[in-house]
């Protein structure tokens, strides 16, 4: 269970990503916000913040990025990234989702953020909002926080035009949210079309927090498909100044010379059905850090402290809820 803090970022932060909501709008629910971003928080000063991380994340061997329709302006920051310069960034892997809708208009006291919609006609406007941005550097298109009951795992039109996008060369997938992961992530993966499997990919909450979806998850890859893990660091939560969960992650930290985040998503990393690990940084400080956990090795008597942090997951996701948009 060591780590060596001084040397440089190895290949295997190839397995993490970098996520864009906390960059690409002003008003987040992670915590701490105040503190991490621009007082102002224009839209040029996001966008600079958002090219600072993705330059620092490619750098250090990131290849995966995280969007979405409704994270504000991020699939147009990324765009703006992606054209600049000489470097055609190959091997990146850009994924988006669609499913919400952006309502902010780039205000934190918006009293409504975001609008969810898994009907058709919002795939396809936001699938052509998507590609007028990303075109053919699109990858990867999941659903936006799918549950066990939305129409999203039924609705067979939708099937067609999610199939359509995938023989076009787009990987199709689907993210998670709430108590009921496993079941939407079960549900999932019993929905085909022409006799194969539609969804290829899932994105879950998993944390030390909330680890509740990890059995469905590991039989996602168990059946072939790509698992992305995002909230690693429970929108902040885990790090909460005086909360027993950081109190525990210190603990470990000081044992293996890693800082209290890099530790948490080691844990994350630990799973063997996590193919890659999102990191929400920030600033350039966080992503650093974050991505430390590739050096991180926690042996199975760490894992089962760790994993005492765990919540119930309706307790998790009612408090998850609570936060602030700020």
């Amino acid at each position: 269970m060591t780590v060596d803090p001084a040397r440089p970022h190895p290949a295997p932060t190839a397995r993490m990503g970098l996520g864009l909501a906390a960059v690409g709008r002003p008003g987040y629910i992670n915590l701490g916000r105040g503190r991490d971003l621009p007082a102002g928080r224009t839209v040029e000063e996001m966008r600079r913040r958002t090219h600072e991380l993705l330059d620092l994340a490619w750098d250090l061997g990131v290849r995966h990025v995280d969007t979405a329709r409704s994270y504000g302006r991020a699939e147009e920051f990324l765009a703006d990234w992606l054209r600049r310069g000489d470097d055609p960034r190959e091997g990146l892997t850009v994924g988006s989702k669609w499913g919400y809708t952006y309502t902010a208009g780039w205000s934190v006291d918006a009293p409504v953020h975001e609008v969810k919609d898994h009907g058709v006609a919002t795939y396809d406007r936001q699938l052509a909002e998507t590609r007028a941005l990303l075109g053919d550097r699109l990858d990867l298109y999941q659903i936006h926080s799918v549950t066990p009951g939305s129409t999203a795992l039924t609705d067979t039109v939708l099937h067609r035009r999610l199939a359509a996008l995938a023989a076009e060369g787009v990987t199709v997938g689907l993210s998670t949210s709430g108590p009921d992961q496993g079941d939407a992530v079960r549900a999932a993966l019993e929905v085909t079309v022409d006799g194969g499997p539609l969804f290829r990919s899932v994105q879950s909450t998993w944390n030390l927090l909330e680890p509740s979806a990890g059995p469905a998850l590991a039989e996602a890859h168990g059946a072939g498909r790509t698992v992305i893990v995002k909230e690693g660091l429970a929108n902040g939560r885990l790090l909460e100044p005086g909360s027993r969960p950081l109190a525990a992650l210190e603990a470990v930290a000081r044992e293996t010379g890693a800082s209290p985040d890099a530790v948490a998503l080691a844990a994350v990393l630990h799973q063997p059905w996590a193919g890659t690990v999102l990191s929400g940084a920030a600033t350039a400080g966080q992503l650093a850090g974050n991505l430390r956990a590739a050096d991180v090795r926690l042996d199975e008597e760490v894992l089962a402290r760790l994993g005492e942090l765990a919540e119930e997951p309706g307790e998790y996701w009612a408090r998850r809820s609570r936060l602030p948009w700020a």
